[in-house]
């Protein structure tokens, strides 16, 4: 198993982290091609009091290769030199790394894609930097959408060992969320929750579906969403063979999963899950981005401007996501290799519009 990892943003705890995972001591072995720049992963190693040395390989030689057994085994870089770490202020917002970390992104995708490695990952990225570099950036799964060219979009999943939350809204005004929910949109999270488990190894699922609103509208007292939206699409999932149960006061949902009645819970927007994912743990926590045919993942956790720089970054989560990428690329069977075309390590679709989830 290949992983591809992005440097995350430069002015946070991203390439301190990668040089963390790079350097522990169950990484040694495994395949891992590094995309970003080489002086940013050597500050990071600074940071973290470690020690790296990796080989650099080439854009053209990684496009050059016919099987994956053309490119060099263990951990190597590809040297991006898109942001000379001199210039980097730890702790604060930049085009600048911003811009980098777009690159890192789409060649990590884009390595991915074309088979060459088996699943995808970053440290953190800050967005704000993103949107400083480019302003028509919305989040993780719009850019992939340009990136990889698809008309399916894929979803956010929360991972922990207890339990796993997906969401049918994400990256949108909390205003909007009401207005953003159907019938059909959340019967297909179900069914891509559902799909998700099950390759990575729990098929037949059991679903909590979290109410939108509070004690599920109460019999309409304070809504009508949970009983004229959410209660018709679990009704349709349970037809179609989705063990789905719902909608479930989004107060005691989470409850009832860590003990064990739910493999994971659907909730309608992002922070009615990520609160009780991070407070059942932080340190652990991996954002899984799935439904494009390999993994993409990272640890739950944001850039940590604030102890950027300090070599306080725990690797927990981190490592959590390289385990957990690692493990569902190996129960998904392997994809043919497809050629890169030229300049690709340059793409990163700058005209491209990106959509919000």
């Amino acid at each position: 198993m290949r992983i591809a990892l992005a440097i995350g943003d430069a002015g946070g705890v991203g390439p301190e982290l990668a040089a963390r995972l790079l350097t522990h001591p169950e990484m040694a072995g495994r395949d891992i091609i590094v995309a970003g720049d080489a002086s940013v992963l050597a500050m990071g190693a600074r940071h973290a009091g470690v020690s790296l040395d990796l080989p650099v390989i080439g854009a053209d030689q990684i496009r050059a290769a016919r099987t994956t057994n053309d490119l060099p085994a263990g951990h190597v870089l590809l040297d991006l030199a898109n942001g000379a770490a001199d210039r980097v202020a730890l702790g604060q917002s930049d085009p600048a790394t911003g811009g980098a970390c777009l690159q890192n992104f789409a060649c990590v995708l884009q390595l991915a894609a074309s088979g060459i490695a088996d699943a995808a990952m970053f440290t953190p990225f800050n967005k704000h930097s993103m949107r400083l570099s480019r302003p028509s950036y919305v989040d993780e799964i719009g850019f992939i959408n340009a990136i990889l060219n698809t008309d399916r979009s894929g979803r956010e999943f929360n991972v922990l060992d207890e339990v796993w939350n997906a969401r049918v809204t994400s990256h949108i005004p909390l205003r909007a969320v009401a207005d953003a929910l159907s019938v059909e949109r959340i019967l297909s999270s179900l069914r891509l929750t559902a799909e998700v488990m099950a390759g990575a190894g729990k098929p037949g699922a059991r679903i909590g579906v979290a109410a939108l609103n509070p004690h599920a509208g109460d019999g309409g007292n304070f809504g009508h969403e949970d009983d004229e939206i959410l209660a018709p699409a679990v009704a349709q999932a349970v037809a179609e063979g989705i063990d789905a149960k719902g909608p479930i006061p989004s107060d005691t949902v989470f409850v009832r999963a860590i003990r064990g009645e739910f493999d994971a819970v659907l909730t309608m927007y992002h922070d009615q899950g990520q609160i009780a994912m991070k407070l059942m743990g932080f340190d652990r926590g991996v954002t899984l981005i799935a439904g494009y045919g390999f993994p993409i993942v990272t640890p739950a956790h944001g850039s940590a401007f604030d102890i950027a720089g300090q070599g306080r970054a725990d690797l927990g989560a981190t490592l959590m996501a390289a385990r957990l990428g690692t493990d569902l690329a190996r129960l998904n069977p392997a994809r043919s290799l497809r050629p890169l075309p030229q300049g690709w390590e340059q793409r990163h679709l700058e005209q491209a519009p990106l959509v919000a989830e």
